[in-house]
This record gives C-alpha cells, sequence and structure tokens, in this order.
C-alpha cells in the first residue's frame, strides 16, 4: 500500500439545521471540527416531498398533465 496518498479520516460534529447533532467519522476539516449544515434531510424539499412545486417551472408539467393526463397505458 503507498504511504501518504491517502487523506486523514477523522471524526468530526455534525451540527443539523435544527440543532440536532451527530457524530461522524469524515474527511471534511480536522479531528474535531464541527460541520454546520445549512440544507438537511428534514428540511430540504427533495427529501421532505414539498419538491412538486418546483417541478412546474414555465407551465411545462401544467401543459404535458393536459396533453396526455388521461391517458390509460394498458390498464383500465
Amino acid at each position: 500500500m503507498k504511504k501518504e496518498i491517502h487523506p486523514d479520516y477523522h471524526t468530526i460534529r455534525v451540527v443539523m439545521t435544527d440543532g440536532s447533532e451527530y457524530f461522524t467519522r469524515s474527511t471534511w476539516g480536522s479531528e474535531g471540527d464541527t460541520l454546520n449544515l445549512d440544507i438537511d434531510p428534514k428540511t430540504h424539499p427533495a427529501w421532505t416531498g414539498g419538491s412538486a412545486q418546483l417541478l412546474d417551472r414555465g407551465g411545462r408539467l401544467s401543459r404535458f398533465n393536459s396533453r396526455f393526463g388521461n391517458m390509460s397505458f394498458g390498464k383500465k
């Protein structure tokens, strides 16, 4: 195994947007550093189900649904 090619892998503290925290091992920062998240799975629309409002930019989704929304594909 080659020496001096792998990053330092150490324990850091991660603080979520709601203030909860946990410890994990990472190559980010240095031993004992704190990573404060701006976005996490508890608040981001991709994980909370609020992303549907982001999909219809420019009316494309509603235009698609008006054209093809009543189609059935082999099931009745």
